[in-house]
């Protein structure tokens, strides 16, 4: 089968080499991957900043949808011609995340990841892939889609509150049509007008251009009459300083990723006056993207694509996040 792999932390040394296709054994699947998707993670391993330990050569990327090719002995949850997505943090399927979870079952780092033509998973760390769906936009479904329900989930989302959304990318755009659902304002920030439009045309109310506008914690207050915004979807991680002063008193803010750096400074007093929940956000258990999927296919919400690139050409993928082009989730075909 053919595995795009990594040889060095660098897009530039991505290549396909040849490999065997893995049996599945007892309770295992063997998932023909038809499509997957690209997140900041993936990036932030590929070019070192994250992983630096992992060894290599490693196969990138956590998220994808497939067809059951075979199964193993004892699976019953799944038959050969299912469509199905493998969950990213493998053996989390209920409750509280635990810490051996968290340090050893994610796909795509350390496990092998889903950039080859077949993948094994535990049957039971899979789920059913929506059936209106495409295979490229169930794809992007376990880490972006789920980070984005589980922060609002935990910010305890209801109808009529109010949401900060951060740039274009899968979290905060998955985050956006959530709480459009759920009947909720959503103010976003942006860097263009190219992508605010594009927010307006998602539903988005309000739309704030962070370039033209640095300062838009005060800017998100103006646009609330001073109360401030209920949650905030923190997918930066450099403007909590910035989001603490756009969230309501007794607000949440759900921090869930660091496109803009692991660091940042923070003014302990804009935490504690106005007694503020910030909350680490990592994705959610396979319960928790089974509820997702349902409320997904209630309300029929498709996920945006911004761009498709075959498994060859995986590493133009990469570059295009890297240069921050991209609105909506990059996708990798398998045909």
């Amino acid at each position: 089968m053919r595995a795009l792999q990594a040889d060095a932390f660098a897009i530039d040394r991505l290549s396909l080499v040849d490999l065997p296709t893995p049996p599945p054994r007892r309770g295992e699947i063997l998932v023909k991957v038809k499509a997957a998707s690209l997140n900041y993670r993936d990036l932030a391993i590929l070019c070192g900043g994250y992983m630096p330990s992992l060894p290599l050569p490693y196969t990138p990327c956590s998220d994808a949808c497939g067809v059951v090719e075979a199964v193993g002995e004892d699976v019953t949850r799944f038959k050969p011609g299912d469509r199905v997505i493998p969950v990213y943090l493998q053996g989390w399927r209920d409750g509280a995340l635990t810490p051996e979870q968290r340090s050893g079952g994610s796909l795509g780092g350390p496990l092998t990841g889903v950039l080859q033509d077949y993948v094994v998973v535990p049957a039971e760390d899979a789920v059913a892939a929506p059936d209106y769906l495409s295979d490229a936009q169930a794809s992007t479904l376990p880490i972006a889609a789920l980070t984005a329900w589980s922060c609002l989930q935990q910010g305890g989302l209801q109808a009529g509150q109010t949401v900060l959304v951060q740039g274009t990318g899968g979290v905060a755009l998955f985050a956006a049509q959530f709480a459009r659902a759920a009947g909720a304002r959503v103010i976003g920030l942006t860097s263009t007008d190219e992508k605010a439009q594009l927010m307006r045309d998602m539903g988005v109310d309000t739309v704030i251009n962070y370039r033209q506008t640095p300062a838009w914690g005060q800017a998100v207050r103006a646009a609330t009459e001073g109360r401030g915004v209920d949650i905030v979807v923190e997918t930066t991680g450099s403007s909590l300083g910035e989001s603490l002063t756009a969230v309501r008193f007794n607000g949440f803010v759900g921090v869930i990723g660091f496109v803009g750096g692991m660091e940042t400074p923070l003014n302990i007093r804009q935490l504690i006056g106005p007694m503020i929940r910030m909350q680490g956000v990592v994705v959610g258990s396979r319960a928790a993207l089974e509820a997702m999927i349902r409320m997904m296919a209630m309300h029929r919400i498709e996920p945006l694509i911004d761009s498709s690139f075959p498994l060859a050409r995986a590493a133009e993928g990469f570059a295009r996040m890297q240069r921050g082009e991209h609105a909506g989730k990059i996708v990798i075909s398998f045909d």
